[in-house]
């Protein structure tokens, strides 16, 4: 199967074991391509990203539920109609901060 994994640089290692694992059982996967590429511009990158999800047959997510780029992402994720796995996400958010204020 062809895979994608997005999500958020602080991931980074995770993503990059899970990929590990994921190519020892047979599946071709890629990264997308962070705004940390100095070869790249903003908008090269969406290019790419965009490219690997029309690519792929699966997304697999890690996701901080803050970055704006992951929701950019998954914006393409969505119009392409693409199979979504969520793999990782950080529990401790805002939404997390207002709920325990509000009790």
């Amino acid at each position: 199967m062809k895979i994608v994994i997005l999500g958020t640089t602080s991931y980074l290692n995770k993503m990059i074991k899970h990929k590990i694992e994921l190519e020892k059982g047979g599946h071709k996967v890629k990264l997308p391509a962070f705004d940390s590429h100095p070869e790249l511009d903003e908008l090269e990158v969406c290019k790419f990203n965009r490219g690997i999800i029309k690519w792929c047959e699966e997304i697999h997510v890690f996701w901080d539920q803050r970055s704006i780029g992951f929701i950019f992402d998954f914006g393409m994720v969505f119009a392409l109609n693409k199979p979504l796995k969520i793999m990782f996400l950080e529990p401790k958010t805002l939404t997390g901060v207002l709920t325990a204020y509000e009790k």
